[in-house]
């Protein structure tokens, strides 16, 4: 198994404005990293609130202004926007990149920042996810087939609904699904996505759900490699022995409970064996957090590190 490629995650409502986004686009870029993905929030879920760019704004800004990387939301929540908007948004931005979206969308989880800018989580993750597969179908719709969409769900409607222009990309900018788990999350990515991101798991937790997804893919008719794997995890690293355990003391974490989590922590040789552990569970791209949107010269280090 070759080593996955290497991405960069950013939490978008920790303080992103638009000079620290234009900084960490360019760095990204220039560094050699494959990919640079966000979330998409609109706080978090405890105070105090920061600065959080509105996520399509700065990838329209991304996909004018960058040449080489790929990009996309680590996800897009269906909650926020009407599916008919995002495929629209998707799809321009899509094109106006060359092709380099991926298109990351999510049921929704977040209580505080939909109960403060009003919008419907619904009451369940039930509920959640059965409007998500809902979206899933009219996204799908949309994107991949020039023909007329009706569809008649609980909570969306389309009658002969089309996207124009239609997407340069044939079937439009793929579709992420990002979670972990094997009762709904695991078989709507065998149904709908062609891409599948795990979040915050061990090398062995990934190989697991990575062989149920195979079986779930064969089951609906699919090509185990019709589907990208790829996991989204958090990073702690450091140039030295001093550096990282100054870093962990700073987060008051133990390393231990951090690499059990899933997440990537270490000096240069350690991050560097994690994530070719990672590759030989079958992850072939993985997005890392960086959560210190102002280090650029450690966002180079690692680079230097782990490329």
């Amino acid at each position: 198994m070759t080593k996955p490629e290497i991405a960069i995650m950013i939490e978008g409502q920790m303080g992103l404005n638009w000079p620290r986004w234009k900084r960490i686009a360019r760095a990204v870029e220039d560094l050699g990293f494959v990919g640079l993905y966000r979330s998409d929030h609109f706080v978090n879920p405890d105070p105090p609130d920061q600065d959080s760019l509105e996520l399509w704004m700065s990838l329209a800004w991304l996909a004018d202004h960058t040449e080489r990387i790929a990009f996309g939301p680590l996800v897009t929540p269906v909650s926020f926007r009407h599916p008919a908007m995002t495929a629209r948004m998707a799809s321009a931005v899509d094109d106006l990149s060359g092709g380099r979206l991926t298109l990351g969308v999510g049921a929704g989880w977040q209580e505080r920042e939909h109960h403060n800018y009003s919008y419907d989580l619904l009451k369940g993750s039930g509920e959640r996810f059965d409007r998500f597969e809902e979206a899933l179908h009219v996204l799908t719709g949309l994107l991949r087939s020039g023909e007329p969409v009706t569809f008649e769900g609980a909570y969306y409607r389309f009658y002969d609904a089309v996207l124009l222009p239609r997407p340069a990309r044939p079937g439009g900018p793929p579709i992420l699904i990002g979670g972990n788990g094997p009762e709904r999350t695991l078989p709507m990515v065998a149904r709908f996505a062609d891409e599948w991101n795990a979040v915050f798991v061990t090398a062995s937790r990934f190989a697991e759900l990575n062989a149920l997804l195979d079986d779930l893919l064969r089951a609906e008719g699919r090509a185990p490699d019709a589907v990208r794997r790829s996991l989204m995890t958090g990073l702690v690293f450091g140039r030295t022995d001093g550096d990282l355990r100054q870093k962990l003391s700073d987060a008051g974490a133990e390393r231990d409970d951090l690499t059990g989590r899933g997440m990537v922590v270490g000096t240069p040789s350690e991050v560097v064996e994690q994530v070719e552990r990672l590759g030989e569970a079958g992850v072939q791209r993985v997005m890392l957090q960086w959560l210190a949107l102002d280090d650029l010269d450690g966002l180079e280090a690692f680079a230097h590190a782990a490329l």
